[in-house]
């Protein structure tokens, strides 16, 4: 496998979804031939204290978004399904967990593990709903782990799984960041990012003033969006 850096991983996977046919061998394959380089990525990941990241790198064509999510210590994401897309998560920096559960059969019925895998630096994984729910988690209780997703297609809600009774919730996906520049959900539900998108990583990337910490905890949906991966 060719090794390349992450602005020729972008371009391949746009390669890729130039039609609409999605070869999950194909995804699989581009995002392991991209081994991890902090230089490529530092300037997206933006970590936070009390939850993890979203931080949105690329949407190509429209048919995928392409993210890297930060997780501090000990972070975890909810249980979620993912409303039929399929989703790769490439591990950049540290560990994650994925557990995998088996969709409730009824209401008030605990989930089921099905199964535990531990990805390192570089591994990929692949989740889809007909494979299940699952959750991610950063197993050191000291160190971050950094990840990037790749979501096709692209979706703004998923619904959130309670382990004991399987209680489902419905979150609103949402952003810390967007192209390296923080988004404000203050008085705005799609939030509000100064500078151009980014369209092809090589460009210059767009900055904004950080917001006040009011501002970030501001809007119910960028909070309940976190639980999710």
């Amino acid at each position: 496998i060719t090794t390349m850096n992450l602005a020729g991983l972008i371009s391949r996977v746009r390669e890729i979804f130039a039609n609409d046919k999605v070869d999950v061998d194909e995804v699989r394959r581009a995002m392991e031939s991209y081994k991890s380089n902090p230089a490529d990525w530092r300037h997206f990941a933006q970590f936070d204290p009390n939850k993890y990241t979203r931080n949105l790198v690329d949407t190509g064509n429209g048919k995928y978004n392409l993210m890297l999510l930060c997780w501090g210590p000990s972070m975890a994401s909810a249980i979620h399904d993912h409303t039929d897309a399929h989703c790769f998560v490439k591990i950049l920096d540290g560990s994650l967990v994925e557990t995998k559960y088996e969709w409730p059969k009824a209401e008030g019925e605990q989930l089921h593990v099905k199964e535990s895998t531990v990805y390192d630096t570089n591994g990929v994984s692949y989740m889809s709903d007909m494979l299940g729910l699952h959750r991610m988690e950063n197993p050191s209780h000291f160190e971050g782990a950094v990840s990037l997703h790749l979501y096709i297609p692209p979706y703004t809600t998923c619904n959130a799984f309670d382990e004991r009774t399987g209680h489902k919730t419905k979150c609103t996906v949402t952003f810390y960041t967007k192209y390296g520049c923080k988004v404000d959900y203050s008085g705005s539900k799609d939030g509000k990012c100064e500078g151009e998108e980014l369209k092809e990583i090589t460009t210059s990337f767009c900055y904004a003033t950080p917001s006040t910490p009011e501002e970030q905890h501001s809007d119910t949906d960028s909070e309940t969006a976190v639980a999710t991966a």
